[in-house]
């Protein structure tokens, strides 16, 4: 287990790396590990991947030429993308140093193994969905600090199971619900806590729709890919490039789409826009406490707050993913900068000294790597991101139940629906099990 954090704010157990690039043409040696008691602000953190797929490859990018970090291992279930990642790498850190070339980066299949190396400071997790748990809990037990991609897990239990093992650990976790670090999304959550728009009455958030069963047919597996370990935790099934193209493919794999791997779009983009809503409401410790399906005169989705607040599947103004509407006014935010008020002019008046002010973080990296040095809480905590997938998941189950269900947000389950309750975790395929 960690020790606490010492009195000077910086942890008290991590090891971070001193890693000078070494000018020599010639192989370059793994970084020296310095013992924690020697370490300074300065020195690089030693970070590995888990998931080497579409998103992973953009937090490669971003992480290895962020001068504060040394990429030194590399996880996947296909040989080709380790072997094009480990190359990117090696390349870039050759071409920085002036060496001829690098070899510090080293492939590892299994992620307990990269999770169980004592010179890693904190890991990357990009993976599917319901991989997430397993790796985040195992990363937190060895000590590693973690970058966990949205959604926080597959099902409610699943993140509930992260989220007591950061707390047990002590460990600095970042859900990438980046939209936290965009000013436009902070500025317009900043307007309705502070009544710019009147008591907010409700939200309308843009997301797509939930998962689906998978019936595709079988088709051979592709040569280095590892298909038992790609589906892990979950039913077993026949490989289909739909679910896990091949790495050449262009777009983004359609595993999202499908309920034994994830929540479909409800907590792909519903955990980036659902956590606008609620950071806007001052709801990242709670929930809603009700979910009705569409039907009976409601048109969409509708989830209640216990203060009366709606917050509709659906509805924002075309081109906004999050629409929150007061007695006053209206806010619209979406990528892209792209914010609008009613009244126009709410969004040019700058907050007064005495207004609310959020946590602020311009880059959601950064805030990640600032925080494993002073240990203060991320900008998007386990249990933000728990609150966030709640939101996707209690909709979801919803969906699929075709009825409406009341939540208890403060003992996370629902009330008196045993049928509802059977949904907040689901089982895993042997031999894998989930324990903090």
């Amino acid at each position: 287990m960690k020790q606490p954090s010492s009195s000077t704010g910086h942890p008290s157990r991590r090891t971070f790396l001193k890693h000078g690039m070494v000018a020599a043409a010639a192989a370059v040696a793994a970084p020296t590990i310095l013992p924690s008691s020697a370490r300074g602000a300065n020195e690089r953190i030693a970070v590995g991947f888990i998931g080497m797929g579409k998103m992973a490859r953009g937090h490669l990018n971003t992480f290895m030429r962020n001068p504060q970090v040394q990429v030194i291992a590399i996880n996947d279930v296909e040989t080709v993308r380790l072997e094009q990642a480990k190359k990117e790498a090696d390349d870039f850190y050759a071409s920085r140093s002036g060496a001829g070339s690098y070899d510090g980066c080293e492939i590892i299949r299994d992620y307990r193994d990269l999770c169980a190396r004592a010179d890693i400071d904190g890991v990357i997790i990009s993976t599917p969905n319901h991989w997430h748990a397993l790796q985040a809990v195992e990363a937190a037990k060895q000590g590693k600090d973690i970058y966990l991609e949205k959604p926080l897990a597959r099902t409610i239990g699943e993140c509930q199971a992260v989220r007591r093992a950061v707390e047990l650990y002590g460990t600095v976790l970042q859900v990438g619900s980046q939209q936290r670090s965009d000013r436009a999304f902070r500025f317009a959550c900043e307007m309705v806590r502070n009544g710019r728009i009147g008591e907010v009455k409700e939200v309308f958030v843009n997301v797509g729709g939930p998962p689906v069963e998978c019936y595709l047919p079988a088709e051979p597996v592709p040569e280095g890919l590892d298909w038992d370990f790609w589906l892990g935790p979950a039913p077993w099934r026949p490989y289909h490039s739909d679910i896990a193209p091949g790495v050449d493919y262009g777009g983004w794999p359609n595993w999202r789409s499908y309920r034994d791997y994830a929540g479909g779009m409800m907590t792909d983009f519903g955990t980036h826009h659902f956590d606008i809503a609620q950071w806007g409401l001052g709801m990242d410790h709670t929930g809603p406490i009700e979910v009705e399906v569409p039907g009976s005169g409601r048109e969409r989705l509708t989830y209640t707050y216990a203060n009366g607040v709606k917050m509709y599947h659906g509805g924002a103004k075309d081109g906004f993913a999050v629409e929150f509407v007061g007695t006053e006014g209206r806010v619209r935010v979406n990528r892209g900068q792209r914010l609008e008020t009613d009244p126009d002019e709410v969004k040019e008046i700058p907050l007064r000294p005495e207004e609310e002010r959020l946590y602020t973080s311009d880059n959601h990296q950064q805030n990640w790597l600032d925080c494993m040095r002073t240990r203060r809480p991320t900008i998007c905590t386990a249990e933000i991101g728990t609150r966030t997938a709640t939101v996707a998941h209690i909709g979801n189950i919803a969906y699929w139940l075709n009825r409406s269900l009341k939540w208890d947000p403060a003992a996370e389950h629902f009330v008196d629906d045993e049928e509802a309750n059977r949904l907040i975790s689901r089982p895993m395929r042997a031999p894998w099990r989930l324990e903090v």
